[in-house]
């Protein structure tokens, strides 16, 4: 391995012997028209010294940075401002054409990005949208959830399932960095916060599927972060019921240096005891991030990436009632607690990056991470539950109550399971740009080695009217309680003891070859990669692990034909490997197998990007088609967030689907999106026939709305709503899930932000205005869940011995809940 480490750093500084360049450009031109198409001369182009002014045609054009995002104001003395912000390639030519107008109002700076995303099929999202968007959860993730083929049931979790996948087939990057979540997080109340801090953020780019062979080997989705490099000190601030941050940028006075340092609390509590079950609790999650850069020349540039984050789950259950069944025949169930739940989680990350621009063709990085966790989730929680039947009579006394009880029980959960895992990454990239740039080529090797150190001891008893349980896989002869008595071993209904210590070695890397060019006058680009992955599974009581290697080539076409209609198609087809994780290694009863092969899956994707304009107001429609065939599919069972595999590679699935998306200026100066997803997978376990998986989610209608009000646009509206169809209910432990097809509810959520800028107006106030000081400063008033909608993300299982029928009871989310928040930017 050492010899492997040397030959990487050996070609990596011989490839740093080349000459200096210049600081590379890019130029924007364009049209500025009025409402009435004509053009508008005099208007000043500006981004921060230099400034261009347009002609009596409207025409305008300015040389701008490359490879950074920049700010261009559009200012005239009778219109209204108009900011854009835009990142190019060098030498990239780029049109931007713009209407301005003395009526509105612009809410949110136009965000506009070279063709390269819009040709990959990559959507991108302003950073700005996600921090103004109202969610439980806020994050990145809290938007995606609004996207078609992105869908989750849970408000309190950042995990998110794409087009059919779980939780754990979705790649995440910040700064090309592959970033890990906790394994033992069983619901979404405990996660806290997820990695990315969303005051850090420069660009978002995802994919929910049919991606290129340089992003990783997972199934379902790439999420493309990159956290930004601060030009100037800043300082920003939020505060709310729910928690705070603090955000500063630094920068030296040479500029070689630069530092963004954020820190965030939350506080969930507000949020949890909105839920039926009543609770001691109060869940808090801290993480301090911090990115240091430094760039001596514009030949290199250095980053480190660091990460430490706590988060503390002491919950401690009293009571709970949840009624369900039907308008003729409703049922409650009672349950009193006794015990508590004590959860740790407590990750480090830190990673280094070097980036080294050999000339305006060629770029090589290193990149080197390590990540380390340690979890702990304890409990011993008592329940006593009551099913009944509940008292339906208009008038009566006991209205609402229940009045007779079908089933009566308890069961006790204890858990004592810890885990300590620490990966280590190491990887090196090129990027080379041929024939003025027609052609380029990508590739990268990876090293990665994961350490995994996990004890299980998790056992749960049930006792239903006196009698205790025995797991439905255990049949005794004679078993026939309450008529006879039994007498054979009192077991646990659930038993889970194991003691893993794991290592996992793995080698990956990818090579992948772009290409564009005209056929007539249809412009085209074609992309070719492949990557390849092998891996090695070595511990503790493992000695039959075999090697295994996946190869995944992939390809992506798109035309844009010379239409008068701005159109452009694209296709998309390729293997896509899941090599295992250590979670998908083990099965239900904590047992590691080594020799787990990696899932497979074939994505077909053919899609349009149309852009036009309506009432003169940019807009864009893009719809996809989707199917995915897979085999080898490690089938599991879903508990709230936490999934449990089985192991195996018993079955086949599929998803195919449908999505569209809207999105553009239904308000004048507002970016909204209208979203639509119908989607169907499903699995064959043993060849006994296709079933839900569970996480068929048929329907999704999403839409993320911004608006003002005319006559006071201080005050900002922002509001995003989701409709999902309900997902498959899952079944009890330890049963047949071919007997289990019942759905849950459908999801619906709406949540709703006004926001009081009083910083709206600065550039009509007198120098030494007390507000002049600040670049943002605003009040905010948010309503989660405002139609009070009851979600349900699971079921609990609970069994009547005398009847022998188990009920699916709901588990609901959060009601409403208001929240006030402050937001300061100097």
């Amino acid at each position: 391995m050492k010899t492997k480490y040397l030959l990487f750093s050996f070609l990596f500084f011989i490839l740093c012997i080349k000459s200096f360049s210049q600081n590379a450009t890019a130029k924007v031109a364009g049209i500025v028209l009025d409402e009435n198409s004509k053009p508008i001369e005099n208007v000043n182009v500006s981004y921060l010294s230099k400034s261009s002014v347009t002609d009596k045609n409207g025409f305008y054009t300015i040389t701008v940075p490359a490879n950074q995002k920049v700010v261009l104001v559009f200012t005239h003395v009778a219109l209204k401002n108009i900011t854009a912000t835009l990142q190019l390639k060098p030498n990239e030519e780029f049109e931007y054409h713009i209407v301005m107008s003395d009526k509105a109002e612009q809410l949110s700076d136009v965000v506009i990005t070279s063709s390269r995303r819009r040709v990959q099929g990559i959507t991108s999202i302003e950073p700005e949208v996600i921090r103004k968007n109202p969610s439980a959860m806020p994050g990145i993730e809290s938007v995606l959830k609004v996207l078609p083929g992105v869908n989750s049931n849970s408000e309190l979790s950042s995990q998110y399932s794409v087009r059919g996948g779980n939780y754990d087939e979705n790649l995440v990057y910040v700064n090309e960095i592959e970033v890990y979540r906790p394994f033992l997080v069983r619901s979404g109340q405990q996660e806290g916060l997820s990695f990315t801090n969303t005051d850090m953020v420069k660009n978002i780019d995802f994919s929910a599927g049919g991606f290129q062979a340089k992003f990783g080997d997972k199934l379902s989705s790439v999420l493309d972060i990159t956290y930004r490099q601060p030009k100037k000190f800043a300082l920003a601030a939020e505060a709310s019921f729910l928690g705070g941050s603090v955000t500063a940028d630094l920068v030296s006075k040479n500029k070689k240096w630069s530092n963004i340092t954020g820190v965030r609390y939350r506080d969930n509590s507000l949020l949890v005891n909105s839920q039926e079950t009543q609770t001691n609790f109060r869940p808090t999650f801290m993480d301090v991030q911090s990115i240091v850069n430094f760039t001596p020349n514009d030949k290199w540039n250095f980053s480190f990436l660091g990460n430490a984050s706590r988060n503390v789950y002491n919950y401690q259950p009293l009571t709970r009632q949840t009624n369900f069944g039907t308008i003729d025949e409703p049922i409650a169930l009672q349950v009193f607690y006794e015990g508590q739940e004590n959860d740790k989680y407590e990750t480090l990350f830190g990673a280094f990056k070097t980036v080294f621009n050999a000339d305006e063709n060629n770029t090589y990085k290193f990149i080197s991470s390590i990540y380390h966790t340690k979890e702990q989730e304890y409990f011993d929680i008592f329940a006593a539950y009551f099913l009944g039947d509940v008292d339906t009579n208009i008038g009566s006394e006991t209205l609402g109550e229940v009045t007779f009880s079908q089933g009566i029980g308890t069961q006790l959960n204890h858990a004592r399971n810890d885990l300590d895992a620490l990966f280590f990454n190491a990887e090196i990239k090129g990027v080379h740009q041929i024939n003025n740039k027609k052609h380029q080529i990508d590739w990268g090797f990876k090293y990665t080695r994961e350490n995994i150190r996990d004890r299980i001891v998790e056992w749960e008893v049930i006792d239903s009217a006196g009698f205790s349980i025995n797991p439905p896989n255990l049949n005794f002869a004679g078993n026939d309680q309450p008529y006879n008595p039994y007498i054979g071993p009192l077991v646990p209904y659930q038993n889970v003891r194991a003691t893993n210590f794991i290592d996992i070695n793995r080698l990956s890397g990818y090579a992948q070859w772009s290409f564009k060019d005209q056929i007539g006058s249809t412009d085209y680009w074609f992309n070719f990669g492949v990557r390849a992955h092998h891996w090695k599974v070595t511990g503790d009581n493992i000695s039959n692990s075999k090697n295994q290697t996946t190869v995944s080539p992939r390809a992506q076409l798109t035309l844009k034909p010379n239409w008068e209609k701005d159109m452009i198609f694209r296709f998309a087809a390729g293997f896509y490997h899941q090599p295992p994780f250590y979670r998908e290694l083990r099965d239900m009863n904590g047992v590691v197998n080594p020799n787990v092969k990696a899932q497979q899956s074939i994505h077909f994707v053919a899609s349009n990007d149309y852009n036009f304009k309506m009432n003169n107001r940019p807009f864009k429609l893009v719809t996809e088609l989707y199917y995915k065939s897979m085999t080898d599919v490690n089938t599991y069972t879903l508990e709230n967030v936490r999934i449990r595999y089985r192991a195996n590679n018993d079955a086949t699935a599929y998803a195919q689907g449908l999505d569209m998306r809207l999105n553009g200026e239904f308000v004048p100066g507002t970016e909204s999106w209208l979203s639509f997803g119908y989607m169907k997978t499903e699995e064959n376990q043993n060849g006994r026939g296709n079933i839900a998986r569970p996480t068929d989610q048929r329907l999704k209608f999403g839409i993320l709305f911004q608006d003002y009000m005319p006559n006071l646009p201080s005050m900002k509206l922002y509001m995003n709503l989701v409709y999902n169809t309900g997902l498959p209910g899952g079944s009890p432990s330890y049963a047949d899930v071919y007997t289990y097809q019942s759905r849950l509810r459908d999801y619906r959520r709406a949540d709703v932000g006004f926001s009081y800028v009083l910083t709206e107006k600065n550039n009509e106030r007198p120098d030494g205005h007390w507000l002049k000081r600040f670049e943002d400063l605003s009040l905010g008033f948010e309503i989660f869940n405002i139609f009070n909608n009851q979600n349900a993300i699971t079921n609990t299982w609970v069994r009547d011995a005398y009847t022998k029928n188990q009920y699916g009871i709901p588990n609901f989310m959060t009601t409403r809940v208001f929240n006030l928040k402050l937001s300061v930017k100097l």
